[in-house]
């Protein structure tokens, strides 16, 4: 291996690390590794860069007043009744129930002891991108794969894994492509975050799952078209290629969570058909890219507060059916979306609500033909559970309910006036309250907050900020009849951060900051987690061990 000092860090094999060293990071960080993430990389480079501006330019073509459609150009693929997806791979043939949530030692072991049938490993909106974090992540997955991770929490608790036969199929999500890894440098320029991600799991662990008698298989972020799920096709043939897998041996489920996505489903299942596992409703993230690519179009594109949009909202319901029928047509499956409740022991009567709300929730989507969905704390497992048990009985999935009742209506897609709901005061408190308390804990570390009974992630910040910023440029008007304004806005913005509770070295300025510039500054930035990475997330040297056990 060639080793160098350069101006800004180590040298290997041409990429240069950047960041202080982790505990055990050449565990993951071998050089026959390197080569492999960066031969990934080198292959892809040109291409991401073409289809993230050819995301702004659409973005662009949207805002101009121009709706999506479904393609023209790709109606043969949708008008084909032959073609289907790869059968379901050993592991994910029931998903019935999914809990997701970051890859931290704790969150490791409850997710993979919870009684779930696929545990979403998220390297993404649930785990923030610090260099401790994209390692030990990395770590934690390979010492739970040889059944050696354990955790003592501070009060003397200890977590051990379960017997190996109650374990989920483990699922990992990646970044997106939008956000670089700054401390991995190929000619000076960050890698991509999301060939950091697939790349090294793939590269430590896909023997490893096969000999396990699974594979490796993903969930893919933040995909706005047919032509990116294509880039990431190429990549898995490439990957399989580089380590003499075999073809098709990886799956991907991709979450429909952008609003230009939702018009592709089927050519998104095309161009990942040998490697397609299934669609997800990816639902917190749908709303903010519905209101981003529309935020200045006008009252029509104007939603209420968001606790007050429901799956039930004509888009959203148009987009949950469609998104069954497309997979069920072509043999993949089909996933719900986020129950993000957190259980709180010492509520019984909020907890009693709760559940029903849940349980409510699951019962339309297993109604509808999903074939499992998410939920985000092990107590909503049994819940999610019954539910599905009751419709699937013994079958592992419903596939085979191919919704023709579902029709094909691009412009019911975009029936965002049909939404219920006001825009209240209290919407735009609990906006700015919520996104400054998860943008404070993202910058300590932690993508995955309990806020007001909910787990939320990035997600959480992106549609509460975005929400503001449309409320502010479309003068939108509260149920009093109160025009919001910057002004008014920034009154209340004052309020609430007076009120958060300060802590030693918080980063509750830092997040203000944030805030601020991405809710209620003149430009719309697509996404606030990419310039807070570039200028707030700093690399510190790395704790003592014994530290990180208990971290």
């Amino acid at each position: 291996m060639n080793s160098t000092n350069s101006l800004n860090g180590i040298t290997f094999n041409g990429i240069t690390m950047t960041a202080p060293p982790i505990y055990r990071q050449e565990e993951i960080l071998t050089p026959e590794a390197l080569d492999f993430i960066a031969a990934l990389n080198r292959t892809t480079t040109a291409r991401r860069t073409e289809l993230l501006a050819a995301r702004r330019t659409r973005r662009s073509q949207i805002l101009s007043g121009t709706d999506p459609r479904y393609l023209r150009e790709t109606s043969a693929i949708r008008e084909d009744p032959r073609w289907r997806v790869a059968p379901p791979a050993p592991g994910l043939e029931d998903r019935r129930v999914e809990i997701t949530g970051p890859v931290d030692r704790k969150m490791t072991i409850n997710a993979l002891n919870s009684g779930a049938k696929v545990w979403l490993a998220d390297m993404e909106d649930s785990s923030t991108p610090t260099w401790g974090n994209v390692i030990r992540g990395q770590l934690n997955l390979i010492d739970a794969l040889e059944r050696r991770i354990d955790f003592t929490s501070p009060e003397g608790k200890e977590y051990k894994l379960a017997p190996a036969e109650e374990l989920p199929t483990i699922v990992v999500r990646p970044r997106g492509w939008h956000l670089p890894e700054k401390h991995l440098l190929i000619n000076s320029k960050p890698m991509a975050g999301g060939i950091v991600d697939f790349g090294l799991y793939f590269f430590h662990n896909a023997r490893r799952l096969i000999a396990q008698g699974k594979g490796p298989y993903f969930y893919l972020p933040k995909i706005e078209n047919h032509q990116e799920a294509r880039l990431w096709n190429d990549i898995f043939i490439q990957a399989q290629d580089l380590l003499g897998i075999p073809q098709g041996t990886i799956r991907a489920t991709v979450l429909i969570e952008t609003i230009t996505a939702a018009f592709e489903m089927e050519e998104i299942l095309y161009e990942l058909r040998d490697h397609a596992a299934g669609l997800n409703a990816g639902r917190w993230d749908y709303l903010f890219s519905v209101i981003k690519n529309f935020r200045t179009r006008g009252p029509r594109f104007v939603l209420p507060d968001r606790n007050q949009i429901t799956m039930t909202a004509p888009f959203m319901r148009a987009y949950t059916e469609q998104l069954v029928r497309a997979c069920h047509t072509r043999g993949a499956m089909a996933i719900g979306g986020m129950a993000a409740f957190v259980p709180n022991r010492r509520d019984p009567e909020a907890n009693a609500n709760a559940m029903e709300k849940v349980r409510a929730d699951k019962t339309r989507e297993a109604n509808d033909g999903f074939d499992g969905s998410w939920v985000a704390h092990p107590d909503l497992v049994p819940v999610a559970m019954e539910v599905f048990d009751e419709v699937l009985g013994w079958n592992p999935n419903q596939i085979i309910r191919t919704r023709e009742d579902v029709l094909l209506d691009d412009r019911a897609l975009l029936n965002v006036a049909g939404t219920e709901g006001k825009i209240t005061e209290q919407g735009i408190r609990d906006n700015i309250w919520v996104g400054i308390q998860y943008i404070e804990s993202w910058l300590r570390g932690h993508g995955a907050v309990a806020l007001n009974n909910l787990m939320e992630d990035a997600a959480t910040a992106e549609i509460s900020r975005s929400q503001i910023w449309q409320w502010i440029h479309s003068q939108a008007i509260t149920d009093t009849g109160e025009l919001i304004t910057y002004d008014w806005v920034k009154e209340m913005l004052d309020e609430e951060f007076s009120r958060l509770p300060r802590f030693d070295k918080d980063r509750f300025d830092d997040a203000l900051e944030i805030f601020t510039d991405v809710a209620m500054g003149e430009e719309f930035p697509a996404f606030l987690t990419t310039s807070a990475y570039a200028n707030y997330l700093h690399a510190h040297a790395e704790v003592p061990e014994q530290q990180l056990i208990a971290a």
